[in-house]
């Protein structure tokens, strides 16, 4: 069976995140100041065969531990569902 993996990778708080910054001053410049913080990260869109939806999930988990997030300075959270 085919499963999709949606997967977003995220700086921890407190990580500097110089992208999100220079985001935010050009909202700013473009007149919108209410926007107070922007945070950037990563979305990955991942399809993959499994047995089932609960080794489709390990599976998932793995390659974010292993490749997709620094566990260092980023979390993640990610859904399985299957793919049709």
């Amino acid at each position: 069976m085919k499963y999709c993996g949606k997967v977003v990778v995220t700086l921890k708080p407190g990580v500097f995140d110089p992208q999100g910054m220079t985001i935010k001053n050009a909202l700013h410049t473009l007149s919108y100041q209410e926007v107070e913080e922007v945070e950037t990260g990563k979305y990955f869109r991942i399809i993959l065969k499994a047995v089932t939806k609960e080794e489709a999930e390990r599976r998932v988990q793995e390659m974010c531990e292993r490749l997709l997030a620094n566990p260092v300075i980023e979390r993640y959270t990610f859904e399985v569902e299957e793919f049709r």
